[in-house]
């Protein structure tokens, strides 16, 4: 069995990796066993206290900084990274922004934002990869999703859009290159507790109150949850799995949720 969740000699790329969930998943994929190459695009210090925190823990890791919208600057990373680490086995699409303002308020220039990061920074992210992954026979790609990509809420429709946009989009490059032995699938991850959710998370906090209600498992996500989705996906084990979105939430899509004071 450890040979179907065995990355050993596997090159993993994540995207947006110096924080919160995409660190957590870079960390996880190098446990496992690959050389983990971290992106940023806000700071080389970010990268740099990334790198550390992930090799501290005994993982083989690399870190870039670049702009996954920006075409140019991903075929010169992506064709540095071949260069100097070697190919990329396994890209984890994981950049992404959010903005939390209603619809009507909403300027164009941040909906355009928002889309382009998370929705259209995976089809340019993406396709240099795959060319390659094309040329050596296979590879694995992992777009991350949102619960968002199911279920509306108010104050993201733009990120909406775009995790909506991203579950299609995960399902057609799988379409497309299947043949090629790709396999593209995607994570949904729900409510987890990091720092960008630290302030909403205190107790008597209502949206902390409602997260705790909504979720079957009665608790918010801890980053370390999605290390073993990521694997899978990225591992021998899921080679047969192509174009799915798993969901990893504890439970919340699939209850309709309880009725209020109902323990």
């Amino acid at each position: 069995m450890s040979t179907l969740f065995n990355l050993q000699g596997k090159r993993a790329l994540v995207t947006g990796g110096t924080h919160g969930l995409g660190l957590a998943m870079a960390i996880g994929l190098g446990e496992a066993g690959a050389t983990v190459i971290i992106n940023g695009h806000s700071s080389q210090e970010k990268v740099d206290a990334a790198l550390e925190e992930l090799r501290g823990k005994g993982v083989t890791a690399h870190g870039y900084l670049f702009d996954v919208t920006d075409e140019p600057q991903v075929e010169d990373a992506v064709a540095k990274i071949e260069q100097e680490v070697g190919p990329i086995d396994v890209l984890v699409n994981n950049a992404g922004i959010i903005k939390r303002v209603p619809m009507l308020e909403m300027e164009l220039s941040e909906w355009e934002q928002v889309i382009r990061t998370d929705l259209t920074g995976v089809f340019v992210m993406t396709r240099p990869v795959v060319r390659s992954m094309i040329q050596r026979g296979g590879g694995k790609v992992i777009n991350i999703c949102s619960m968002m990509s199911e279920l509306g809420r108010n104050s993201v429709g733009a990120y909406a859009a775009a995790k909506g946009g991203l579950k299609m989009l995960t399902r057609n490059m799988a379409t497309e290159w299947a043949k090629h032995n790709i396999q593209v699938n995607g994570i949904g991850p729900g409510y987890f507790a990091t720092s960008q959710t630290a302030p909403i998370r205190v107790p008597g906090n209502p949206f902390n109150e409602f997260i705790l209600h909504r979720t079957p498992a009665n608790r918010w996500g801890d980053p370390e949850d999605l290390k073993g989705t990521a694997v899978f996906l990225a591992a021998p084990a899921s080679d047969f799995v192509n174009g799915q979105i798993v969901y990893v939430d504890g439970g919340i899509l699939a209850t309709i949720g309880r009725p209020a004071g109902e323990a």
